[in-house]
């Protein structure tokens, strides 16, 4: 379904679609809160962040630290060669690289990430190595598997049959360019909350199908994919890693919490960012998922489809994300 601007702008007025919100903050700022404080929480992206949370409570269960539970879950995610966009089995870039980026950060607003990484299969342990044990926050390409290898971690060949199988697929009719659609965007990203109140985010990915060689999208840029800020809350974006960084995404989510937004209409308001100045949003998803200090979640998108799981101490459940057209 392709929706101009105007259209989009016509449906706006007519009610079709809620009207854009302004930047004002509303009465009940998160940094006011004087509720219940729900905890510990963690939420994450997509069907497959069920079992990711489900290693992250473990570790908080335990009392365990949100950072190492963030850690714990998306490696999960990221060995599973089921899961197409993330890791091992994630699908290559157009000439057959698998590539992967990932960002870690924590309460401090300490962070680490890697670009173009090839051969490691949990790139979100090398980010957080990188932000731990080097002076840098990010390494891209030869350079972050040399640190990753320095550091103790083996290769591997993430590249699947199925993976290659749809890669020379793929091939047969493929003009040279990435495939954008709004299914293949499955980041995992992963907020937790853990029993002391403090938040730390973790975001890793494959990237996008047949991406151009040396393409890097949101998930590894502190910002775009992942922000914490351990005073109002963090937020993390899944879908076309363009639109999420040319907005700084994350980090827009959570000044919008900063401002007094529920983690929802934090969401909500920057899809409607995104959105203000698109002549079309055919084949454009993004998502974003969002907890503030207290416990409370939330996640918004551009078009149906996407959804969340949220893990607290009652159930652990996939919740379909309200969304804008």
């Amino acid at each position: 379904m392709m929706i101009s601007r105007k259209n989009f702008l016509k449906m706006t007025a007519l009610g079709g679609l809620a009207p854009f919100q302004n930047w004002t903050s509303s009465p009940s700022s998160s940094l006011s809160f004087s509720g219940q404080v729900k905890k510990p929480v963690v939420i994450s992206t997509w069907n497959h962040g069920i079992a990711a949370n489900e290693a992250a409570w473990e570790v908080l269960a335990e009392g365990g630290s949100a950072l190492d539970a963030v850690e714990a879950g998306v490696r999960v995610t990221e060995a599973d060669p089921e899961v197409r966009t993330v890791g091992y089995g994630g699908r290559p870039d157009r000439d057959g690289y698998v590539t992967l980026d990932a960002c870690i950060m924590d309460e401090q607003q300490q962070g680490g990430s890697v670009g173009a990484l090839q051969h490691i299969m949990h790139p979100i342990s090398v980010a957080r190595k990188v932000k731990e044990d080097s002076p840098h926050v990010m390494l891209v390409g030869d350079g972050a598997l040399d640190f990753a290898l320095d550091q103790g971690f083996e290769k591997k060949n993430l590249l699947t049959d199925q993976s290659k199988k749809d890669w020379e697929q793929w091939k047969k009719d493929a003009e040279y360019k990435p495939e954008v659609n709004i299914e293949n965007h499955d980041t995992i990203g992963l907020l937790a909350l853990d029993s002391n109140g403090n938040l730390s985010g973790a975001c890793t990915t494959s990237g996008m199908a047949w991406k151009m060689h040396g393409r890097i999208g949101d998930s590894p840029l502190i910002g775009s994919g992942l922000f914490v800020d351990n005073e109002v809350g963090a937020a993390s974006g899944t879908g076309v890693g363009e639109e999420i960084i040319r907005v700084c995404g994350s980090h827009l989510v959570v000044e919008n919490m900063r401002r007094g937004d529920s983690p929802e209409q934090a969401c909500k308001n920057t899809v409607e960012r995104i959105v203000a100045n698109k002549d079309s949003l055919e084949n454009i998803q993004v998502g974003f998922i969002a907890i503030n200090k207290q416990g409370q979640v939330g996640g918004y998108s551009i078009q149906q489809g996407f959804n969340y799981a949220v893990h607290d101490e009652t159930d652990n459940q996939l919740i379909d994300s309200k969304h804008l057209i």
